[in-house]
């Protein structure tokens, strides 16, 4: 049951990044100008415009980021179905996913800001890719030295180890779980957060990068010798970034 709501979850999370359309910039509504994608476009944000900016962003962390949180949420649900045999019910496991989800939903409020400031920097294209080398090769090479830093690898070890952060973290009730849920949140935020940054490198509207991203996070969280092939990613990241600076390689 619990793995078939995060199921639900992500399928539509995912579902509505394929069908709904991400939010242009004012005047651009046919996507099939590339040209014109492909141009700066700078103009002040409207009102209108922040919300469905915003709620893409919480979308796609809750696309990317809530099947890398099954591990941990079944081990939550495995000890609530065991208290509940015991007549000492606990929280629902739905309370420790709702604090998971509000550290990411706090995340796309900062992310809404930071796409904001690059659009009236005009370092942005107007399909919400990268129209700078310095920048596009900046966040690879930034993403590329957090990869092997040690904070990264201590925010990585509490995501790999479900059982050891349910029984150190274990807090009761209702707000006990959802202060569980808003731990693991910040320890996964402090894990992938620059990885996100990654996101305008290939283009909000790159639904493959998106997924090849999320993909990255959740095997980093769960495949053996994750830390090893982190490194080894993080790497190769700083190495293209500092192509990319030097003119030999285009991205974005």
């Amino acid at each position: 049951m619990v793995l078939a709501g995060l199921g639900a979850i992500a399928v539509a999370a995912w579902t509505y990044l394929v069908v709904q359309p991400l939010p242009l910039p004012a005047g651009l509504t046919d996507r099939s100008m590339v040209d014109a994608m492909q141009m700066v476009h700078v103009h002040p944000w409207t009102a209108a415009e922040l919300g469905p900016r915003f709620l893409m962003w919480v979308v796609m962390m809750v696309a990317m980021m809530v099947p890398t949180a099954v591990p941990m949420t079944l081990v939550y649900a495995a000890v609530a179905r065991k208290a509940a045999r015991e007549n000492h019910p606990i929280a629902p496991t739905f309370v420790f996913v709702a604090g998971y989800l509000a550290i990411w939903a706090l995340f796309g409020v900062t992310a809404t800001i930071a796409q904001g400031g690059l659009d009236q920097l005009a370092l942005l294209s107007a399909g919400m890719v990268s129209a700078s080398p310095m920048l596009g090769g900046g966040l690879l090479i930034g993403a590329g030295f957090y990869q092997l830093t040690p904070y990264k690898h201590a925010c990585l070890a509490h995501c790999r180890a479900p059982a050891h952060f349910i029984s150190q973290r274990w807090r009761g009730g209702f707000p006990g779980a959802f202060r569980m849920g808003l731990e693991l949140g910040t320890y996964c935020l402090g894990c992938c957060w620059i990885l996100m940054g990654l996101l305008f490198v290939g283009g909000l509207m790159n639904l493959l990068w998106i997924a090849a991203i999320a993909v990255f996070i959740l095997l980093e969280k769960t495949m053996p010798r994750a830390e090893t092939g982190g490194r080894v990613i993080g790497v190769s990241m700083i190495v293209v970034g500092l192509l990319s600076l030097a003119g030999w390689v285009a991205i974005g």
